[in-house]
Order: C-alpha cells, then structure tokens, then sequence
C-alpha cells in the first residue's frame, strides 16, 4: 500500500513558501502521491487545478492526483485537456478522482446544473476517454490536446452504496474515504464496489483508495475537531458537531493503527487528508508510515 496526502486547500495561511515546503518535503518522503481537493466556495479556499498543477511541478517522482474533480460543475472536454496537459508536464504522473461533490452553491456559483449532475457525469467520464483518444468533439473539429503521456486513470469518489456499485460501470477504481478513519467503512464501500465490478463483467483489477482525515500538529486535537466542523458545517450545525466530537485520529498510535487497517483491507493507496498547514503533518507522518 502506498501512501499519499492532500494539500492543505481550503485553510488559511496558504502560501508559495509553504506550497514549496509541502511538496519538497512529500517529495523526499516515503509517499507515492499528492492530492488535492475541490472547492469553489471558501474565504480561504484555493482552485485545485494551480495547486495541483503546482506540486506536479515542484515534484518529479510522486504521483499527481486531483481528489477529486467534482465533473459536473466543468465541461467534460476542457477538464480532459486540463488532465491531459497535466500529465504532459508531470512525464505521465497523473491520475484523477472524479465525483459530483456535496456543495449545492459551488454548483450554483459557476452557473451549473445541481439537478443533473449524477445524469450527466458517466457521459462525462465517456467524453474525457474520447478526447484522450484522439476523437473529435463534433464533426471537422480540429483536433483536440495534448495526448496524455499515458492515459489517466479515472477513479469514481462516492459515499452511498448505489453510487458506489453504479460507478464500476465507467470507473477503474474507487477512492473509498472514512472521515473518521474507520477501515470498516473503507471495506463496506469497496465490497459494493467489487459488486458492482462483478455485475458489469470487468476482469481486470480495479484501482483501490482510502483515505481519512487526521492530525499531527502541535495542537492536533483542536485542529483536527475545527477541520472537521467548518468542513461539515454545511450539513448543519448538529452534524457537525457530531462528527467533530467523533473525531480520534490526533493521537499518532491511533493514526498507525488505523494505517495498518487500511492496508488490512487490500487498498493499494491510502490518501491522508491534514487538518492544518503545519509541516509537522507531512514530517510527522513520514514517520509513522515507515512503521506500516
């Protein structure tokens, strides 16, 4: 199983200084990937295509990989360029996660269809192969690049059971996530996965994540809980208190166990989600994934 972490995206302090610290520091670490996630709503928040643009070149080994393009707020041929262009520049280090997201106003913000969008995302997904492929959108188009350096993978993100099974129809894998970081609930959503693998007929393997939210900062405990509420704030402010009190994994013997099961569910990559721009989340975890 390898290892992976978010960029701190959405909290305040973000700066070149600190970009150039994460990566540099993930980089020389014992992680396979950078993600990075999407949001459009945010005092704080920073557009994930320049930052993860950003770390593909501020690195040259790690693998790049949005987590994830909510699809349907974007033009499904414009997102396949970006991608593809992204992995021009990476020299084929590129895969994405892509999902319909939680947010209603981010839809609303950039003047996209909320209603539709679980309608529209596979022929979405049928699109970004086609472009990639070489076909054109229409008729005497021109044709449209760059060609990937190798194709992407397309990972689905979803949480529901039907969403889940239903995206083995056009995905290649699943980022199956557990904000509190329970392997159960890792393995329940990759068991309808594989169903859903199963009832379409694919034979190959499929590409499996997880992930969780954590913390290692000086004041982990506090910064972990404020993530986890101003994140799920949006549900209400009794979810989010719920889900912030829930929250355990602060305590570095608590993270590595949850590390150890994750792998125990057959992932082949765990993506750490940081409740702060502290380097001590990268430095500190480097240090518990060499005990996996």
């Amino acid at each position: 199983m390898q290892v992976g972490i978010c960029l701190p995206y959405s909290e305040p302090g973000i700066t070149r200084k600190m970009l150039v610290e994460w990566c540099r520091a993930i980089e020389d670490g014992p992680f396979g990937a950078i993600s990075c996630g999407e949001r459009i709503s945010g005092a704080d928040a920073m557009e994930m295509r320049a930052m993860i643009t950003a770390a593909g070149l501020l690195t040259s080994r790690v693998r790049i990989v949005p987590t994830l393009y909510v699809l349907p707020m974007h033009d499904a041929v414009w997102a396949a360029k970006e991608v593809a262009t992204l992995d021009v520049l990476t020299e084929g280090r590129v895969d994405v996660v892509v999902g319909t997201g939680g947010r209603p106003g981010d839809y609303r913000a950039v003047g996209a269809d909320w209603a539709t969008r679980n309608q529209r995302l596979p022929e979405q997904v049928a699109t970004m192969r086609r472009t990639w492929a070489g076909e054109l959108p229409f008729e005497g188009s021109e044709p449209i690049g760059p060609k990937p350096v190798k194709t992407p993978r397309i990972i689905g993100g979803f949480a529901g059971p039907k969403a889940i099974a239903g995206s083995a129809k056009w995905s290649d894998g699943l980022y199956a996530f557990s904000i509190t970081g329970e392997a159960g609930e890792v393995k329940q959503k990759l068991d309808w996965y594989d169903g859903g693998w199963k009832e379409v007929g694919k034979k190959n393997k499929p590409w499996k994540i997880g992930g969780f939210w954590y913390s290692l900062a000086a004041n982990a405990e506090a910064a972990l809980r404020k993530y986890t509420y101003d994140y799920m704030i949006i549900a209400g402010h009794e979810l989010a208190t719920q889900t912030s009190n829930a929250m355990t994994m602060f305590d570095p013997g608590r993270i590595l166990d949850a590390m150890r099961a994750m792998k125990a569910t057959g992932i082949d990559e765990l993506y750490m989600v940081p409740a702060s721009i502290e380097i001590a989340e990268v430095k500190k975890l480097a240090d518990l994934v060499a005990k996996i």
